[in-house]
């Protein structure tokens, strides 16, 4: 392959990646910002924004996890007037996104198949939800007071139940119709 074969390869497949980053985020915001529950003690707001965190990890991986969990729901929270918290759910969704990523591409050979081992599935689930629900339980500890945070944990728990039981199926669904997919991990 010649230095212009190589550098069009490169331009087109960089492209891509910004393309289908974008329609990440924006899918995580959607999903982020369409239903939202409040809860009181801390002004925040469960919602279903682990769902596009759970789908993109276990599809694309744990680069992609991270900017697409962090900027879309750090996005849902701009324009939903929790601006405050923006920075903290970027952190968050970011690192949780990117934990779940890493768990299930430890074995890169086992992650190509469509089946994911329970096993990594529940690491992933318990890595995910240390990092998100801790992080709200010290962010909002310090400013609401850690009584008022731990009455989010079960919220912030059930959060990435729904994501593992909603976007597992989901990106097994779309490696199944699509298996070019696969190819598609940064």
């Amino acid at each position: 392959m010649s230095d212009q074969e190589q550098k069009n390869t490169f331009t087109r497949f960089s492209a891509f990646r910004i393309a289908s980053l974008a329609i990440l985020i924006a899918v995580t915001t959607i999903f982020t910002y369409l239903i939202r529950i409040p809860t009181a003690p801390t002004r925040g707001y469960l919602n279903l924004g682990d769902v596009a965190v759970f789908f993109t990890a276990i599809t694309f991986g744990p680069f992609s996890a991270l900017i697409a969990g962090g900027l879309g729901t750090a996005l849902a929270d701009i324009i939903s007037g929790y601006a405050q918290w923006a920075p903290i759910t970027f952190f968050a969704h970011g690192i949780q996104g990117f934990i779940v990523g890493l768990i299930i591409f430890a074995h890169r050979k086992n992650a190509d198949n469509l089946r994911i081992g329970i096993v990594r599935l529940v690491l992933a689930f318990l890595g995910a939800t240390i990092i998100m629900a801790g992080t709200y339980f010290v962010t909002g500890g310090f400013m609401y007071g850690f009584g008022a945070a731990a009455t989010e944990i079960p919220g912030n728990i059930l959060q990435n139940v729904a994501g593992v039981l909603i976007g597992y199926p989901l990106a097994l669904a779309v490696r199944k119709a699509y298996p070019p997919v696969l190819t598609y991990k940064w």
